[in-house]
């Protein structure tokens, strides 16, 4: 007696089960090329020459965590957002938005403060090290406000063989199920 195993959601259950298993070797693919990259940072932060300060994405994603200079030649706002100093403390990140010449702007993290209020920071050259956004974490605070922390590519979680694991586990559950449901099926 031959059993019968239906075609079309064998195919359909077979066809995810093999995404999904594409799927976790492909984080296991990301995984290396995020070690990559924190290594990459990490090198960067221990450079201590300064980059000119990026003027595009590309030259942004190069320039992270090195150091950098830009002078800040007006401030047209400067906003708190949650923050930590370089104690540890967490509180408020002070986010200047400054026109830094030839039209361009560029987000410059002045410090850090307890309270909320926007600090009065009237711009400058400032030199600091480049945090993903990119903003410029400056080094020296203006007066009024303590030194935050300094961005580290440790900070960067790189969670990809977790991922690869979920994306295999769960070819290997929709593989149980199916074959359950199909025992199920053949029960008189």
């Amino acid at each position: 007696m031959i059993r019968k195993v239906p075609i079309i959601p064998t195919i359909i259950v077979l066809a995810a089960v093999g995404t999904m298993i594409a799927l976790g070797f492909w984080q296991l693919d990301r995984r290396a090329q995020k070690e990559a990259l924190l290594a990459r940072y990490a090198e960067a932060q221990a450079t201590s020459a300064a980059v000119a300060w990026p003027g595009n994405e590309a030259a942004a994603e190069r320039a992270l965590f090195h150091h950098a200079r830009l002078d800040c030649e007006r401030v047209l706002s400067v906003t708190p957002r949650a923050g930590t100093s370089v104690d540890g403390r967490k509180g408020w990140a002070n986010i200047a938005r400054c026109a830094i010449g030839g039209g361009a702007e560029a987000d410059v993290a002045i410090g850090w403060s307890v309270e909320p209020e926007p600090a009065a920071w009237q711009g400058g050259p400032v030199e600091g090290i480049v945090a993903p956004g990119p903003r410029l974490v400056v080094g020296q605070p203006p007066a009024g406000l303590a030194q935050l922390a300094a961005p580290d590519p440790a900070d960067i979680p790189n969670n990809h063989l977790a991922y690869a694991g979920q994306w295999f586990f769960f070819a290997l559950t929709a593989l149980v199920i199916y074959v359950l449901a199909l025992r199920r099926k053949r029960r008189p």
